[in-house]
């Protein structure tokens, strides 16, 4: 069973560097660390507004073991001129599945 959380806000314009320094830094930790159950995924849809779609599989969410997305979650809020709004989705497709 999988759960899917998505994320939209859209960041101050002098919080945009710092913003996508800190979501790279989380791909840059997913991709050593290789943890499973884990989908993620970051667009940005336009300047300052970006989305995050996580698909996790169990109970546990892997990227609270993330330091990067720990430190990344931590000043959000601060970061953001709209939002973080975070919402359930349904997951309906996926390339690869899961």
């Amino acid at each position: 069973m999988s759960r899917t959380v998505v994320v939209r806000y859209r960041v101050k314009p002098e919080s945009l560097d710092e913003n996508l320094r800190l979501v790279r830094a989380v791909y840059t930790e997913l991709a050593a660390t290789g943890p499973e159950g884990l989908r993620y995924s970051t667009s940005r849809v336009d300047d300052r507004t970006f989305v995050h779609v996580a698909v996790i599989e169990g109970a546990d969410n892997p990227l609270d073991k993330i330091e990067a997305f720990r430190s990344f979650a931590e000043g959000v809020a601060e970061r953001c001129e709209d939002g973080p709004l975070v919402m359930a989705g349904e997951l309906v497709g996926m390339y690869p599945a899961p």
